[in-house]
């Protein structure tokens, strides 16, 4: 009788576990893993999408069975593109909008996903954007802002850039938390600073087995070699991307080169 005891004091236990810890139980007692979501959308629509280098179909994309964690997304038409890395939460959607464009500083958009937490946390590129919310001005990039659960418009604007505008809508208990890119106004372009120019982030290619390193056209040892630098050279870094830079060479040739072949050029 005493055992018996035991092993329902014992169960009781675990029970009042689960119900507290939630999704993080299930997956400690049970294996059960809670899935994650996430949503793609692209203008203009009807682009390709490539989860982790595997095409997965066209925007409007959604997926409502993934394992969270790190992804790497590449959303294409017609030459038009973008590819970041993106992490998905457990038991959550994170939403990706993006304006495709040939030109990197043209192309614009944002990723949105949601955690545990209060309020909106406002992240852009470049930094201290001006942010706007349902009209009033609270402050700028990158800031946490205590903001009630309900719709909300979020404007950024920041000088030589287009102003972005987001509606977002998230509930009780949550974080909404909004990465945003913000592309050059064109109108601008002459306005822009030498400085800013001579700041542009750069890496040195590294000693390789074959004493050079190959430039492909895509992220992929599959990719076609469409260049070779050499060991010492200096290359623009355009974008970081899993075990792979996206880089411009001395005579404007873009591609991507292994990360592990070249390291960032310290800033002066």
């Amino acid at each position: 009788m005493k055992k018996v005891i035991i092993w329902i004091l014992l169960l009781l236990s675990i029970a009042a576990l689960i119900i507290r810890f939630s999704s993080k139980a299930e997956e400690l007692f049970f294996g059960i893993r809670a899935k994650s979501g996430v949503s793609i959308l692209s203008t203009p629509d009807g682009a390709t999408v490539f989860i982790d280098e595997r095409e997965t179909g066209k925007t409007p994309y959604e997926n409502k069975d993934s394992t969270p964690g790190e992804i790497l997304v590449k959303i294409d038409k017609d030459g038009a593109f973008w590819q970041g890395k993106i992490n998905l939460i457990a038991g959550a959607v994170t939403v990706v909008n993006r304006d495709l464009s040939k030109d990197p500083s043209s192309s614009a958009g944002e990723s949105l996903s949601l955690k545990r937490g209060q309020g909106i946390t406002v992240v852009s590129n470049p930094k201290e954007a001006e942010v706007e919310i349902d009209g009033k001005v609270l402050g700028k990039t990158p800031q946490t802002f205590e903001i009630n659960p309900g719709e909300h418009t979020v404007v950024l604007t920041h000088p030589n850039y287009l102003k972005r505008s987001i509606k977002a809508n998230f509930p009780s208990n949550f974080n909404l938390t909004i990465v945003s890119d913000l592309a050059i106004s064109e109108a601008d372009l002459t306005n822009i600073s030498t400085p800013i120019i001579t700041q542009t982030p750069e890496v040195v290619v590294k000693q390789t087995p074959t004493g050079f390193l190959r430039v492909r056209d895509k992220a992929s040892l599959n990719g076609k070699e469409i260049a070779q630098v050499k060991v010492g050279d200096s290359l623009i870094l355009l974008e970081e991307t899993v075990g792979w830079d996206r880089v411009r060479l001395s005579d404007g040739v873009e591609g991507y080169v292994s990360s592990s072949y070249v390291e960032k050029k310290s800033q002066p």
